[in-house]
């Protein structure tokens, strides 16, 4: 009998946690990630301590990109968890979340050592095909490739299905493009929700190829942004200025991010519309006063508004 997601609440008083450590698993391995936040969370209703499942919702929410939340259940899990190596994850962990470290050797070789520790521990698939992941995504930005593809390699072994994107980054990194958009399109075949995939995989083709897969990504999840900054940078360079805006336009009515008004304010700039330049600067000041690049777009579009209508 198939278990659905949502059936694990409906029928709690009928089926074991193993049912739903199951069926967690299943919707883990495709990569459907809402269905896997509810299962957890209905478990999380019976056993509120377990760091296991604190940890896999904290997983899950970085991937929804919900990062407040996030580190709000990698913080629990930790404080939850009774075992040594559990707790060597989770310290990994917050430590890997401020990828800045990556640049200080000590911190890098710190994390590096709490994850291979923990790999020494007995543990379950999941969190063992985690902790490869992470592994491997430290020695990407530590530059150790082969460690890398090991660690990603070793995770898709046990069925970590995310594994593939990290892979697909050290061909990336090896200058081996072909092979790394072989790999996405594995994710691609594999996971359920594959929206972030095709936005992935497009980093790793030409530009005819990379808008068709940013269209996909939009048509199958209409709220991700870079999609839409990606096909008004591909305007804006043919020199279709009002398309380009339109494009960025549709984003910010969703989503009014620093990102996407510092962008439209300098693609008004460009095209000489001070006014409207201004007025995003202004608002992306808002949500960040002291963003760089837009307090000088800011200062340059009020100069040259000002000088225009001497």
């Amino acid at each position: 009998m198939v278990i659905t997601w949502w059936s694990c609440s409906s029928l709690a008083h009928q089926r074991s946690q193993a049912d739903c450590w199951m069926q967690l698993f299943d919707h883990w391995s495709s990569v459907d990630d809402i269905g896997s936040l509810a299962v957890v969370h209905d478990m999380l209703a019976h056993d509120p301590g377990n760091s296991l499942l604190r940890f896999r919702q904290s997983l899950l929410l970085l991937r929804l990109n919900c990062q407040k939340a996030a580190m709000r259940s990698l913080r629990l899990a930790r404080n939850h968890s009774k075992l040594k190596h559990e707790r060597l994850v989770y310290e990994g962990w917050i430590l890997l979340r401020p990828r800045r470290l990556y640049a200080r050797p000590k911190s890098s070789e710190y994390v590096i050592q709490l994850l291979e520790e923990a790999l020494r521990c007995p543990s379950d698939a999941l969190r063992k095909g985690q902790a490869l992941n992470n592994l491997g995504s430290v020695y990407v930005d530590c530059d150790k490739l082969d460690l890398a593809a090991d660690c990603y390699t070793n995770a898709l072994n046990i069925k970590h299905t995310r594994a593939h994107q990290g892979l697909a980054r050290v061909y990336h990194q090896k200058n081996q493009r072909k092979a790394a958009y072989d790999e996405m399109t594995k994710l691609i075949e594999k996971a359920q929700n594959n929206a972030s995939a095709y936005e992935k995989r497009s980093e790793y083709c030409d530009r005819e190829m990379a808008q068709s897969d940013l269209s996909l990504a939009t048509e199958l999840d209409p709220l991700r942004t870079y999609p839409y900054r990606y096909r008004a940078a591909v305007l804006m360079d043919d020199h279709k200025e009002n398309e380009a805006i339109e494009e960025l336009s549709k984003a910010i009515s969703f989503k009014p991010d620093l990102q996407l008004l510092h962008l439209r304010a300098a693609f008004y700039d460009s095209m000489g519309e001070g006014a409207s330049a201004i007025k995003d600067c202004e608002a992306a000041l808002c949500i960040d006063p002291g963003h760089a690049d837009t307090l000088d777009l800011y200062h340059k579009a009020r100069e040259t508004n000002a000088t225009d209508q001497k």
